[in-house]
C-alpha cells in the first residue's frame, strides 16, 4: 500500500467484506511496520488501521450473534427427552 490514505478513503471502509477489511489492514500493518513512512503518513495509515480493525471486528460480532441465533434455533426445534420411563 503505497498510497496515503485519505479521509474519504476512510468512509469506503463500512463497504468493506471482512476479508478485504483484514487483508488491507495486514498490509496497512506491514507498510508501518517498515517505517518508512513520514510522521503524517504513519498518522494517516494508523487511522486507516483503527477504521479496518472496527470494521473487521463489525464482521466478527455480526458472525457470532448469527452463530448463537442458530443454535438457538437448534435448541428450540431439538424435542427435550422425557424422564421417568426407566425407573429401577
Amino acid at each position: 500500500m503505497n498510497a496515503v490514505p485519505t479521509p474519504e478513503a476512510a468512509s469506503d471502509v463500512s463497504a468493506l467484506s471482512y476479508e478485504q477489511a483484514r487483508d488491507e489492514l495486514v498490509r496497512v500493518v506491514s507498510e508501518l511496520e517498515q517505517g518508512n513512512a513520514s510522521l503524517e503518513q504513519s498518522l494517516q495509515l494508523w487511522e486507516r488501521g483503527e477504521a479496518l480493525a472496527r470494521r473487521c471486528e463489525e464482521w466478527l460480532i455480526g458472525a457470532k450473534a448469527r452463530l448463537d441465533a442458530a443454535r438457538l434455533g437448534q435448541r428450540a426445534q431439538q424435542t427435550p427427552t422425557q424422564t421417568g420411563g426407566d425407573e429401577f
